[in-house]
């Protein structure tokens, strides 16, 4: 690890910018689908059964506040850690350690549920993070919505810190 660079990841796996900040590549679609019908109503229209992609992170970059309309599973891959910020409907905040020291408390994988807005920001020290999120129902850009800085405060006073960190 010591000789890989964000500069090697982006170019072996082909990463692109992402809206809410990093880099990503979808690296899976399953074929098969879910009908609209059959899918909770905050879902419009139909969607894959699951995705994945790849995520990196550079060091001082941040994954923008935001939240999808299914849960989402984060695996470490490489790099250093990073911490995820959630702020939960009932306003609760949760911060999680997504990483590869277990004695240390990092986790290797998380699960933020659907409707929860949460960010990421690598570790102080970390060069990157590169890790991998599955979305099932499979991801769709239309499930996708980057919070609002002012927004958030209001509806979220006690997360200020988070918000001002993260937000957009």
């Amino acid at each position: 690890m010591p000789n890989v660079t964000v500069e090697d990841l982006i170019n072996r796996y082909d990463l692109k910018p992402h809206p809410e900040g990093g880099y990503y590549q979808e690296t899976y679609r399953a074929e098969g689908t879910i009908a609209e019908e059959a899918l909770p109503k905050n879902f419009k229209g139909d969607r894959n059964w699951s995705t994945a992609i790849y995520f990196l992170l550079p060091e001082g970059a941040k994954s923008k506040l935001h939240r999808l309309a299914a849960d989402e599973v984060f695996h470490f891959y490489l790099g250093g850690p990073l911490t995820i910020a959630q702020i939960f409907p009932d306003g609760k905040v949760e911060k999680t350690v997504l990483g590869p020291d277990v004695k240390a408390g990092h986790k290797p994988q998380h699960v933020v549920p659907a409707g929860c807005w949460f960010g990421a920001t690598p570790n102080p020290g970390s060069r990157f993070s590169f890790i991998g999120t599955t979305v099932a129902p499979g991801f769709d850009f239309a499930d996708f919505e980057l919070g609002s800085r002012l927004e958030l405060l209001k509806q979220f006073p006690k997360a200020k810190e988070i918000i001002e960190l993260l937000g957009h």
